[in-house]
């Protein structure tokens, strides 16, 4: 004959191994990446000392305003995630949880990945660099452009570093900064055609571009929703597409006529 336990006591025992196994969820490392907004740089000015941008074998001209090239800080890949972090990332507005191959998708060792992004920037910069010239019409022969970004990885800075070139060489082309004084956040990547590409994490560096004093970030156009989702009221987001509609849409900001795309 089978005696009944107590209902607290079989209920005890059936939590048991419920809770051991949330225990180890909780302590388990996760497959995800928490990322918050990060640092931003005004490539028209300096970063370590140095100019972000460096112009040599053509006459550049001073510039005024602000073109902020902007990024996330992001757990790396050797990181450990718990169940704790994540659920503090969903709930928390300056944080994001993303699942860790989007944020590496190549995989590999912090040293790898590190190689990678360093591979990646030096692509966006190459591009950014043809672009910004042949937008200008001028030729890679003649004018050597050097490009300096701290630490920074990846091609989400290939559309300012265009920019920055293009202010610092010819401004809006009738003697103005395309800035028109302003301070510009934005990102985007690039290619030596002047296509804007989208990059992802912009919310997050919509947040780190208000936080820096931004009024204006520039956003490439499938990525609008997300930056509308975090962007303050009082900042304005052009949706872009190419180098060139950029450039138009900045000229009819600071002349107050024309389109300006938004978002």
């Amino acid at each position: 004959m089978l005696n009944r336990l107590p209902r607290p006591t079989a209920l005890a025992i059936c939590a048991t191994p419920v809770l051991a196994l949330l225990a180890v969820a909780a302590l388990a490392p996760l497959p995800f990446s928490v990322a918050q907004p990060g640092p931003t740089t005004n490539v028209l000015g300096e970063d370590g000392g140095k100019p972000v941008i460096d112009i040599t074998g053509a006459p550049t001209r001073p510039t005024e305003g602000k073109l902020r090239a902007v990024t996330i800080v992001a757990t790396g890949p050797d990181a450990s995630v718990h169940l704790s972090d994540v659920f503090d990332g969903w709930f928390a507005e300056n944080r994001a949880v993303m699942p860790r191959d989007s944020v590496y998708p190549t995989g590999g060792s912090t040293k790898d990945i590190e190689q990678h992004n360093a591979q990646e920037m030096k692509g966006s910069q190459d591009a950014a660099t043809e672009a910004a010239l042949n937008y200008l019409g001028k030729s890679s022969k003649d004018i050597k452009v050097d490009l300096q970004l701290g630490d920074v990885g990846g091609p989400s800075a290939g559309l300012l570093f265009s920019l920055g070139i293009i202010d610092k060489l010819d401004g809006d082309g009738s003697g103005g900064d395309i800035t028109g004084g302003r301070s510009i956040a934005g990102t985007g990547t690039i290619d030596d055609k002047g296509k804007v590409g989208p990059v992802g994490g912009v919310s997050l560096k919509v947040q780190a571009a208000d936080r820096d004093g931004a009024t204006v970030f520039l956003v490439p156009k499938a990525e609008c929703q997300d930056a509308k989702a975090s962007a303050p009221k009082s900042m304005k987001l052009i949706s872009v597409s190419t180098l060139k509609g950029t450039m138009t849409a900045l000229t009819n900001l600071e002349k107050g006529s024309g389109t300006v795309p938004q978002c």
